[in-house]
């Protein structure tokens, strides 16, 4: 499979993953979640760029959902619920969320 960015073909596996994860860029993010029907927003690159940051500067974490409502609820300073998480990425916060955001796909099966 691939998307089509800037008269660029970028690969991704079968679940709409990058193949190449150099690939990403704000412009394959925005492409992605366009295909999804989504529009991306602040809250939206908040989830996002979180996501990026624990992947990329501590260990390859891939936060679950009830994670990521903790760190946006401390980032937006306000209690979030799971749906306000769901409302942002409706086919999981953590797993439709990192595939926007550029990250493997997760083999997580549930906890942390």
């Amino acid at each position: 499979m691939s998307i089509e960015v800037d008269g660029k073909t970028i690969e991704t596996n079968e679940n709409g993953f990058l193949s190449n994860l150099d690939d990403w860029n704000e412009d394959v993010a925005n492409a992605m979640a366009a295909a999804e029907g989504l529009e991306l927003g602040e809250r939206h690159w908040d989830v996002i760029n979180y996501l990026r940051d624990q992947y990329y500067n501590n260990r390859e974490t891939q936060p679950n959902t009830r994670t990521i409502i903790k760190a946006m609820s401390e980032a937006w300073g306000e209690k979030i619920k799971q749906k306000d998480l769901y409302d942002l990425f409706p086919l999981d916060p953590s797993k439709q969320g990192g595939r926007i955001a550029g990250l493997p796909e997760s083999r997580r099966k549930g906890g942390y």
